[in-house]
């Protein structure tokens, strides 16, 4: 087991042929911050672990048309790159494709780990063409795959569970852009798939919170008990008076403070419907959620989000620095550091500042991204810096 990990926490992701991300192995730690500069991939890294993450609710085909279908996410380089031109001494030019079209995503932890491999279809076969089909799909013991560590795996439509030393299959035929996460359901022989599929689908993303005047957590809102945020953040109010009730209320109170010093919140009901309001020294009166800067607004979303009382596998932030002023992120930092006891963090971002105080937390693990004749790679990993990794073949 990895230092500073748990059984079940990822220690490796995988990426293979999404746009910048030719060929990217990344290690993750309890908390994983992915800096760079601007158009290093770390946007592409994100919405790859998305995609990954779809995998398990069936939206693997919806997010890739929304952008524009496989083809049109595909890393857009050569197969291979010569010596000459690494060194510039030749242009960068393709050949005749030697592998066969594939995007491919995993995972690995020291308990499960999964991988997917995405194709095209035959175009005489389908008028979707630029849906993508799961060529492969694995899920094996250990963080490293091994085909005598494989328990549960399908090539094209057959899945199997492997048996001792036979191969016994699980179910019928399964449609080829189905993953079969969403289609064994069998808790007896294929537990491991079960435990990954419910872990993948409890990933949370958050993705650049709206504040403008109309935003969904600026307006009142019908309270119901709410453990987990909602990706727009319109259940603010009821996520922070959740934590108050069933959560840890005096950690929210010292996340308040230690942002805006002397503040304290309320949640005020009228009629049903829940609404934030902020007492602060000095003010005669509270401030509704209406009235906050988007700054303000933006950090208590951060709070309810990263408070949960009901942690995820895995919370993924997107540039949580937007809207706030440089002086909270040490604040943020420590917010992100107490989530990350209770779960994993993925942090992307591109504040200096924000990386360098969670780079001070002994869980950090900091991978800061370049771009290299177009594709991203980890800065000064070299082939025994990567952690271990092996892909399934088709």
């Amino acid at each position: 087991m990895a230092p500073g990990s748990s059984p079940g926490m990822i220690t490796t992701v995988a990426i293979a042929g999404y746009r910048s991300l030719r060929d990217v192995l990344l290690p993750m730690a309890p908390l994983t911050v992915i800096t760079g500069a601007n158009g290093s991939g770390k946007s592409n890294v994100y919405r790859a672990l998305r995609l990954l993450a779809s995998a398990a609710t069936g939206q693997s085909a919806a997010l890739l048309a929304r952008e524009g279908g496989l083809p049109s996410v595909l890393w857009a380089g050569p197969e291979r790159f010569s010596k000459g031109m690494r060194s510039g001494e030749q242009p960068v030019q393709g050949g005749p494709r030697q592998h066969r079209v594939s995007l491919r995503l995993g995972f690995a932890s020291d308990e499960f780990s999964y991988a997917v491999d995405y194709g095209l279809p035959e175009p005489q076969r389908t008028l979707f063409s630029h849906d993508p089909e799961i060529k492969r799909e694995a899920v094996w013991h250990g963080p490293v795959y091994r085909p005598g560590s494989v328990l549960t795996e399908r090539r094209g439509p057959q899945v199997v569970r492997r048996e001792g030393a036979k191969k016994v299959p699980v179910a019928g035929a399964i449609a080829t852009f189905d993953s079969m996460l969403t289609h064994i359901a069998d808790p007896e022989r294929c537990p491991e798939v079960l435990i990954l599929r419910e872990q993948m689908r409890g990933w949370r993303f958050y993705d650049h919170f709206r504040t403008d005047q109309d935003a969904p957590a600026r307006q009142l809102q019908v309270g119901t008990r709410t453990p987990v945020l909602s990706h727009d953040g319109h259940d603010l109010a009821a996520a922070l008076q959740t934590i108050n009730e069933i959560g840890d209320a005096q950690a929210l109170a010292t996340a308040v403070d230690d942002a805006f010093p002397g503040a304290s919140l309320q949640i005020e009901v009228q009629d049903g419907r829940f609404g934030v309001v902020m007492h602060q020294h000095g003010l005669l009166r509270a401030l509704t959620q209406a009235e906050f800067s988007d700054g303000t607004l933006r950090y208590l979303l951060w709070i309810a989000a990263l408070l949960t009382p009901r942690p995820p596998a895995l919370m993924v932030m997107n540039e949580p620095e937007t809207s706030l002023h440089p002086d909270l992120m040490p604040a943020l930092a420590r917010l992100i550091d107490v989530a990350c006891e209770q779960c994993q963090v993925w942090v992307v971002t591109h504040s200096t500042r924000l990386a360098a105080a969670l780079e001070a937390s002994a869980a950090c693990e900091s991978v800061f991204l370049t771009k290299e004749l177009g594709a991203t790679q980890p800065a000064a990993q070299g082939l025994l810096d990567a952690p271990p990794w092996r892909w399934p073949s088709r």
